[in-house]
């Protein structure tokens, strides 16, 4: 059981440090792409136009822009200094505009940063960025992930006596000590998160019983969904051909929030301008902090977009659904902390990191363990084996948080203008990463930790001077404007930098006990 622990821990915790802290940060990736896009400002107007009047503004522009698109989607502003937002798509791929609420003028494009913001951590966190091949990899460390929790409560059986005590400065003592303790404090929510990211994605990882009562072809999962769900799916329509006139928004948008029993969030319309015409209404998700409820959905409603008549109603978190799809929908907001509002999301995040703490100290305490003990066991090429998982623990730990502040970087330095900006961004993550492995294999082992850590605490800490040097805002404007997410991601990156100032100031004090 401790061989299997030893390896398997080192082995999965290498991508498991960077599938953790890129989980952690995705945690918050709605304040993390809002300070990405690096929107300007509407201004306040003096006379703000009601939200009826400015959506008709913006579907009257996309009747000039679109008339022949299949879709148009208008996004509502959720601050008053936010721009509406329109997207419609074509031969040329999706486009949009942003468009001032008040007087419904087209802002100048672009309208912010092109960028995947926080999304890219969420989608790194469960595929590496790698489509199919990266989500069964995830998947797999996943499992083994599992596996090192259960034989890591067996192998250190005196794991929670050993909590109490933490004897710094004494080496391969210290580092057991606080693998021991982040254990403890994260084993229920890594128990937690695990088995609930395994099983948001049962259908994908266990696919044979899909297969068996759905068939195999891509319409099978849709097919499951619609059984479990308790009311009937919408109405199909196809286009008529006949053409008809848009609807008037005011009364429209009027009768969605008091069905929705709330704000609204975006609406679609779905073949514009014909008779089989449907406006798709979904209404903002209320804030979960006020429900005290896990399950928090906003609802949604679809109009006849000629007569208005309701085709059909989604109530905001509905009473009425099956066991099955209740289950599955509790799994997805205790993974993705859809509950319990901005509390509940720095649990998360503090747990996070807490998790990703224990895999590093775990690989760390790996070589520590290996340098003292080793006996040849790879013969003539241990040292080099040994040399290899160094670097390769560097650049999955130090080298992880540079990619990170790399992307971050990245976001702020490339030309808003650049054409498919937000991958050039991706990029940068990668090959920062990769650079980061390569400095670890030719430095020496502890030049490379102290080298990278002061680097990433110097970039985390420069990120507010870079960010008001290129957009001309800063922590103090945000707190102005009462933007606390931008303002709690740059406070943030600060925090970051002290923490890894004072891991390398430790690193070379004791940089032959690392």
């Amino acid at each position: 059981m401790g061989w299997l622990h030893t390896w398997g821990g080192l082995i999965t915790g290498w991508l498991l440090c960077a599938i953790f802290l890129t989980g952690t940060l995705s945690v918050f990736r709605e304040p993390i792409t809002r300070w990405m896009q690096a929107v300007p400002p509407v201004g306040a107007p003096a006379q703000p136009m009601a939200a009826g009047a400015s959506v008709q503004r913006a579907l009257d522009h996309l009747e000039l822009q679109a008339p022949k698109a299949r879709f148009w989607r208008v996004e509502l502003p959720a601050r008053p200094d936010e721009a509406l937002r329109v997207f419609w798509r074509d031969k040329g791929g999706e486009r949009q505009h942003a468009i001032d609420p008040a007087s419904g003028a087209v802002l100048p494009a672009p309208w912010g940063r092109e960028t995947q913001g926080g999304r890219f951590f969420m989608t790194f966190h469960y595929s590496l960025q790698a489509g199919l091949t990266g989500f069964w990899i995830v998947g797999v460390l996943s499992m083994g992930m599992l596996v090192a929790l259960v034989s890591g409560v067996i192998v250190h059986k005196r794991i929670f006596s050993d909590f109490f005590t933490f004897r710094p400065g004494k080496g391969q003592r210290s580092w057991l000590d606080a693998h021991n303790l982040f254990g403890v404090l994260t084993l229920p929510f890594l128990f937690m998160i695990t088995l609930t990211g395994l099983a948001i994605f049962y259908s994908s990882f266990i696919p044979l019983p899909l297969r068996a009562a759905y068939g195999g072809d891509e319409q099978a999962y849709e097919r499951l969904e619609h059984d479990l769900a308790a009311e009937a799916p919408a109405p199909r329509r196809k286009m008529t051909g006949t053409p008809a006139p848009l609807p008037r928004m005011e009364p429209l948008l009027a009768k969605a929030r008091a069905l929705l029993g709330g704000e609204l969030r975006m609406l679609v319309v779905e073949r514009p301008g014909d008779a089989s015409m449907a406006v798709r209404v979904f209404g903002r998700a209320m804030d979960d902090s006020d429900t005290g409820r896990i399950l928090n959905q906003p609802g949604v409603a679809l109009f006849d977009g000629v007569s208005g008549a309701v085709l059909q109603l989604k109530k905001p978190d509905p009473v009425e659904e099956s066991v099955g799809q209740a289950t599955h929908r509790v799994m997805e907001h205790l993974h993705y902390a859809r509950f319990g509002g901005w509390t509940m999301r720095w649990l998360y995040f503090m747990s996070g990191l807490a998790g990703t703490a224990l895999m590093a100290t775990g690989t760390i305490l790996y070589l520590i363990k290996r340098r003292q003990k080793s006996g040849g066991e790879f013969g003539a090429a241990t040292a080099g084996v040994y040399r290899c998982i160094d670097a390769i623990n560097t650049a999955s730990i130090s080298g992880t948080v540079l990619a990170c502040a790399g992307y971050f970087y990245a976001n702020r330095l490339l030309p808003a203008e650049l054409a498919a900006r937000s991958g050039w961004e991706i990029g940068a993550f990668f090959m920062v990463w990769l650079a980061t492995l390569v400095h670890a294999a030719v430095r020496p082992r502890a030049a490379a930790w102290i080298e990278q850590l002061a680097l990433g605490a110097l970039l985390c800490a420069g990120l507010p001077v870079l960010n008001a040097l290129t957009t001309g805002r800063h922590v103090g404007s945000y707190l102005a404007a009462a933007d606390w997410q931008s303002a709690g991601v740059e406070l943030t990156a600060i925090g970051f930098g002290v923490l890894l100032a004072m891991a390398a100031l430790k690193v070379r004090r004791n940089g032959r006990k690392t």
